[in-house]
This record gives C-alpha cells, sequence and structure tokens, in this order.
C-alpha cells in the first residue's frame, strides 16, 4: 500500500497529496527562506512527479534567486513549495502538511546565515551551507 500524504495553504486555494514515503524535515536558515517564511523553513522533499496538484487555484511562482522558485497562494500568503531549477525534486514547507506527518528534521542546512534571535540546540547536524 502506497502512503500518501495531504496537504494545503492556509485558504485552501491550494491543495495538493503526495504519493509516497518523504524525506526528513529540511530546517533551512538561509536569508531567502527567512525572508519568505518569517523564520527558518522546515521543508521535505520527494519527486516532482509525486506530488499531484489538485487545487491550484491561488498558485503562484516567484524566481527567488537563479537556482530556484518558490510556490506560495496569491491569496493567503502560504510558502508552499521550493523547486530548484533543472532538479527531479521538489521541496513542500512542513506547516502545509495535514497531520499526522511522521516526520522529524534531520538536519539544519546555511546555519551561517541564521539570525541572531534563536539558537539551535537539538543536537541534529548543522552545515554551514547546502
Amino acid at each position: 500500500m502506497s502512503v500518501q500524504t495531504t496537504g494545503s495553504c492556509l485558504c485552501k486555494g491550494v491543495s495538493f497529496e503526495i504519493r509516497g514515503d518523504l524525506e526528513p524535515i529540511l530546517a533551512c536558515h538561509c536569508s531567502q527562506c527567512a525572508k519568505t517564511s518569517g523564520n527558518f523553513a522546515a521543508m521535505t522533499r520527494c519527486a516532482a512527479d509525486r506530488l499531484k496538484i489538485i487545487n491550484d487555484e491561488t498558485l503562484r511562482w516567484f524566481q527567488s534567486s537563479e537556482a530556484g522558485r518558490r510556490g506560495f497562494c496569491s491569496r493567503c500568503g502560504s510558502n508552499l513549495f521550493w523547486k530548484q531549477d533543472g532538479s527531479d525534486d521538489i521541496y513542500i514547507t512542513a506547516g502545509t502538511l495535514d497531520k499526522p506527518t511522521g516526520l522529524k528534521i534531520g538536519e539544519h542546512i546555511f546555519v551561517a546565515s541564521k539570525s541572531d534571535y534563536y539558537d539551535i540546540t537539538d543536537g541534529l547536524p548543522q552545515k554551514d551551507e547546502w
């Protein structure tokens, strides 16, 4: 039996399902994730062909860097996806997944860019960059 995870933005203008297992959560502390989420971004990853968008009424994409783009809801502002150009994978923000997710944070990346108002004290691996 295949695992299926569902999720959506806050207003339900974007909803989706993911077939199969998801990767452990990656906590990204880069400045772009901080600007789009208000803090560090917690994301899981899957092959893009395993993500099925059920409702894309308010889904918009923003080219946030030369390397990738971010999917968000144009109505409620929810930060939903990050997709690296040329990659077969897509990252889904963990907070948009319906519970229970069964996921845990696996590591922290871009910790050299993190803000000064918090500390990372969970003992998980930390990388200064990706």
